[in-house]
């Protein structure tokens, strides 16, 4: 666990030190406080008639994970591969599912320090409305924003290591994104009654747009996310292991 812990927090302190972090942070921040103002000004404009929401905040941050994540990870091995460090990782003493972990961690809790910093809005909102936000759903949002981004930052992890170009890693974890986000619904109505409920089941915003972003916390949906994250870490693991025979 120490190992882990190691490469977690040098990977995470990296960011800190990457031009492209900072830019995807600014991008998110600027983007939300930009819709924040909108929808304040909105609520204002209207003489009571709209009161905004905080899901009016959770929905565009989820949004904007699919083009923040991918270059927050397409670097996370590309770039080890391009300046040949991949080759004290993996002749290092430490198991590949460590190393794998270790760098899915860290970025996780880059992405987790954004979300933490966008807190400001919906705190911001709860002192602006009488008599303030639902905490229910404030707590479900941010708490579906932290899966999101887990299950993305696995995902963007996991197709790093196939790739020695951080170009095509970013287009890649793109559009894996994309099919998850909007294209999985599709083929449920393809098939039979059991395929459709696997593709529903599978179809990323019944878990987080259709539950936990506007105040449901549901086991299936807490287990969805687990089990995505393992297996997207799992199918790291292996990619990372065949590098030794390669």
């Amino acid at each position: 666990m120490s190992k882990i812990w190691t490469i977690a927090r040098r990977e995470y302190k990296q960011y800190f030190t990457s031009p492209a972090a900072y830019a995807v942070a600014a991008m998110i921040l600027l983007i939300i406080g930009l819709i924040f103002v909108s929808e304040v000004s909105s609520g204002i404009d209207s003489f009571g008639q709209y009161v905004p929401d905080v899901i009016n905040i959770i929905f565009p941050i989820s949004f904007l994970f699919l083009f923040a994540i991918p270059a927050i990870t397409m670097h996370v091995f590309s770039e080890e591969t391009n300046s040949g460090t991949i080759e004290l990782l993996l002749t290092a003493p430490i198991r590949d599912w460590e190393v794998v972990i270790g760098k899915w961690l860290g970025a996780f809790l880059f992405m987790l320090t954004i979300i933490g910093t966008t807190w400001v809005y919906p705190i911001a909102l709860n002192y602006m409305i009488d008599p303030g936000i639902d905490q229910g759903v404030l707590l479900s949002g941010y708490l579906g924003l932290a899966f999101v981004a887990g299950v993305f930052v696995a995902i963007g992890v996991t197709i790093s290591t196939f790739f020695s170009s951080q170009v095509a890693s970013f287009i890649t974890t793109m559009g894996v994104f994309i099919v998850m986000w909007w294209l999985i619904p599709i083929p449920a109505r393809l098939g039979g009654t059991a395929w459709a409920e696997l593709m529903n089941y599978l179809d990323f915003n019944s878990h987080f747009a259709a539950t936990l972003a506007i105040g449901t916390i549901a086991l299936s949906d807490i287990v969805y996310f687990v089990s995505v994250i393992t297996f997207a870490l799992l199918v790291g693991t292996v990619s990372l292991e065949t590098r030794r025979w390669r």
